[in-house]
């Protein structure tokens, strides 16, 4: 049995997955580079240990450097968590090789669908819909264009080992062709060391929706239905959903039966997502699978009432799937909104930074993924995430009520962070009928720009609260004697004097 798993991740994701290790009497390690010593996830831990400089080629890509510390805390399994080598099919390996079990898929099977080409041959061979497009890799800009003319414009060109929107230019005109092909395939080889592409047709007014998929190593496939991520920006996702407000019973179904058939086709083992875009019709179409946990995986187990690490866990030891298809419902409705360090109002720029002062929502139905707290400094080597804010209500309405509330409730000082515009996102009426697809943020630009009045919420009200503290310790103060001064300094009028924002 697994008795002691290193995380080989950072931040929030390596703490949420050490506690479900807790609850399940597992002992877990933590890794950290110089950066990140006094994160949480450092001290929740049993063990930790540092394994490099706060770059992540010198820590969390650092292959060697996290194997050392395996060995060195002679755990049994590895948990990869998303980002960094969680889709390293060489990471796996490595850790196969070690005698290490790699709590994650088959190497051979990241690589199949980490190749976008491959991955799109292997789906139509199992019968799910892909979008129309090459079979093969584009070789040089004029095949590009004859594709596109046969296809129609417009057309998506991608980066066959793409991911997250990098390597991806959308073509209106023949006459871009040329120039798109290149910036792709420059983008394509600097983000991922292949200068491969493909085409696709561009779906139009699509929904980005995908399914939850668990497989165990006797063959067993379920899926624990769908999660809407269309309020996206560069394609990044930013809110997400789950059940989608977009789809119906029957094409949930349809489309369920359909992740299910494409992890059976390549063997899956795991958690892990099948991606999907669905048109204004509702057909859908394969997007790619990411053979791993997703950032949005909270609002699944909301919804289906499943920890989708402890039963990854369960898988890597060779345990079988705990429950049937038919045993899986989704009850309820959960939202899911990305907590970032980042300006929204200048291009939504990083804002590293120590957190002065950090409220927490609470209250039924709310959830927070994070591993930041009052003090903290968030580094500006890593990805600008806090943390994720999950709510989960009986109806979607209650649950749109509710994040507003939550939203409201949070309150982070000392950076800048895009809990205004969450706020603004979720007040959008598209947003709040259910009428959006991936082009929301671009179609809401007037709305979801800043309102008028102060940028930040809560040191304006504490200047305001401080002078009115002042007045009344003045009062409360005055002198008894002539020439007697027994005014008090209250703390909020020292808040007031230290930023710089009393006269007085």
């Amino acid at each position: 049995m697994i008795k002691k798993i290193l995380i080989a991740n950072r931040g929030e994701i390596a703490l949420r997955v050490m506690r479900s290790c807790y609850e399940m009497g597992i002992r877990s390690v933590a890794v950290y580079s110089t950066a990140d010593r006094t994160s949480r996830h450092v001290l929740f831990a049993n063990e930790a240990e540092c394994i490099g400089g706060a770059a992540s080629s010198d820590s969390y890509l650092n292959v060697d450097h996290i194997i050392e510390a395996a060995k060195k805390h002679n755990v049994d399994a590895i948990h990869p968590g998303y980002g960094f080598l969680s889709e390293n099919a060489d990471f796996a390996r490595r850790c196969e090789e070690e005698g290490i079990i790699f709590i994650g898929p088959r190497p051979e099977t990241m690589e199949t669908m980490g190749d976008k080409i491959s991955a799109r041959k292997k789906m139509k061979e199992a019968g799910v819909p892909v979008v129309p497009g090459t079979e093969q890799p584009l070789q040089s800009a004029e095949e590009a264009l004859r594709v596109a003319k046969e296809i129609g414009f417009p057309v998506m060109l991608k980066a066959s080992m793409g991911g997250g929107g990098k390597g991806m230019r959308l073509i209106t005109r023949e006459e871009d062709v040329e120039e798109m092909f290149e910036a792709a395939r420059g983008e394509a080889i600097s983000g991922f060391g292949d200068d491969t592409v493909y085409i696709e047709k561009f779906v139009e007014e699509p929904h980005h929706i995908e399914f939850q998929i668990l497989g165990d190593k006797m063959g067993n496939v379920v899926h624990l239905y769908d999660r809407e991520c269309s309020v996206q920006r560069r394609h990044q996702k930013i809110v997400e959903e789950s059940p989608s407000p977009f789809i119906d019973y029957n094409l949930r179904m349809e489309m369920g039966a359909k992740a299910v058939a494409a992890a059976k086709a390549v063997n899956y083992v795991g958690a892990g997502t099948i991606e999907f875009l669905v048109d204004k019709y509702h057909h859908f179409y394969f997007l790619e699978m990411n053979t791993r946990l997703q950032v949005e995986h909270p609002i699944t187990e909301e919804v289906v009432g499943v920890d989708l690490v402890k039963e990854q866990i369960r898988i890597a030891d060779g345990q079988q799937l705990r429950f049937r298809q038919e045993d899986l419902r989704q009850h309820g409705h959960a939202i899911e909104c990305r907590i970032c360090a980042e300006d929204t109002d200048h291009d939504f720029m990083p804002s590293p930074g120590v957190i002065q002062q950090l409220t927490v929502p609470q209250g039924i139905g709310t959830r927070v993924d994070s591993h930041c707290y009052s003090g903290y400094e968030i580094p500006m080597n890593y990805d600008p995430m806090i943390g994720k804010l999950i709510v989960w209500a009986t109806t979607r309405e209650y649950a749109i009520e509710r994040m507003r509330r939550v939203l409201y409730e949070y309150k982070i000082t000392g950076l800048t962070t895009n809990i205004r515009y969450l706020r603004r996102i979720i007040d959008v009426p598209d947003f709040k009928n259910g009428n959006y697809n991936t082009h929301f943020i671009e179609r809401n630009q007037e709305r979801l720009k800043p309102r008028v009045g102060f940028k930040n919420d809560a040191e304006p009200m504490a200047v305001i609260a401080a002078y009115i503290d002042y007045l009344m310790n003045v009062e409360e103060n005055k002198p008894h004697n002539a020439g007697e001064d027994n005014t008090a300094i209250s703390r909020w009028r020292a808040f007031g004097l230290q930023k710089g924002v009393l006269r007085v």
